[in-house]
């Protein structure tokens, strides 16, 4: 499945009441580690399934970032039922975003 780009406009649709888990992936472009990780959430979107993957530029969408407590990226947060039921924050490898999803 693609990433889906969340923002403010589409995030109660596409994320809080998604009937899978979603994963989301708060970045920004001038972020290294952001950009690091980028491959590894793309692969996971593509081999995953029962998730949805989303990304949230935190330049575009502050009021998002502010909801969600992220003041460091990369934030990795993953909601089930529109509840935060795992995060991580900065670059890690693949195997610890799959165990975060439950994978």
């Amino acid at each position: 499945m693609a990433v889906v780009k969340l923002t403010k406009d589409n995030f109660e649709a596409e994320a809080l009441n998604a009937e899978e888990k979603v994963l989301i992936d708060f970045w920004a472009p001038w972020c290294g580690p952001c950009r690091m990780m980028g491959p590894v959430i793309d692969e996971i979107a593509e081999e995953v399934s029962g998730i949805k993957v989303g990304k949230v530029n935190v330049d575009e969408e502050p009021e998002l970032a502010m909801k969600y407590g992220v003041m460091s990226i990369p934030m990795l947060i993953v909601l089930e039922n529109g509840q935060v039921v795992n995060k991580s924050l900065g670059a890690v490898p693949k195997e610890n975003v799959l165990s975060l999803i439950g994978k």
